[in-house]
């Protein structure tokens, strides 16, 4: 587990040093007032699938305002995204440099985000990306000229619960379950199957 991080007195990190995470959602409104349609949001995430095929799903620690993303400041790769419900879930991997793993020195991004970790501070995840918002009775909806920029690591997320998980799940509770079809996610189902079996 990730908390082992140091274990008998000795400086102990997993690698690749992978944690899950709540990344986004699509019909709820988001600390910055905007609503990503489902449409919009899935497509953009379809078209992100292939950055991540590529290993060049890169993000930052930190939200900078600009468009592109600065090498120098590189904190994670995200090597997996799917929906559970509404709620877009995956796996990141910090990219920690070889003397945090072995002394825990913190030289980069990923270090001081993994050390954040390491230390229990709940961090999250907030994407960037670029497009217009339409105005509609006072609730802003982003349009469909919107592009997925990336996801960086951020203090405060602007989608609601949107943390990162280093216990290799994510709390249902993080989780907004699919709505109108009486279904449920496929996380939910497991963990009802995990306390029927303790019952048994």
């Amino acid at each position: 587990m990730i908390r082992e991080g140091i274990e008998n007195g000795e400086w102990n990190i997993p690698h690749p040093f992978v944690v899950d995470a709540v990344f986004q959602k699509f019909g709820i409104k988001n600390a910055n007032g905007r609503i990503y349609p489902e449409e919009v949001l899935k497509k953009q995430v379809e078209i992100y699938q292939q950055k991540i095929d590529e290993r060049r799903a890169l993000g930052e620690l930190n939200h900078p305002a600009e468009s592109t993303i600065d090498l120098g400041r590189i904190s994670h790769n995200i090597k997996e995204l799917h929906w559970e419900g509404r709620t877009l879930v995956g796996k990141l991997e910090l990219i920690t440099s070889p003397g945090f793993r072995k002394y825990g020195i913190i030289s980069n991004q990923a270090d001081q985000a993994a050390n954040l970790l390491l230390s229990g501070i709940k961090i999250g995840v907030s994407s960037r990306g670029l497009g217009t918002v339409t105005n509609k009775m006072g609730v802003l909806y982003v349009s469909d000229d919107y592009e997925i920029v990336c996801w960086d690591i951020v203090g405060d997320p602007s989608t609601p619960q949107a943390w990162i998980t280093p216990e290799d799940n994510i709390p249902q509770q993080y989780i907004e379950s699919k709505e109108n079809d009486g279904s449920k996610s496929k996380l939910f189902e497991d963990l009802e199957k995990f306390t029927d079996w303790l019952n048994d």
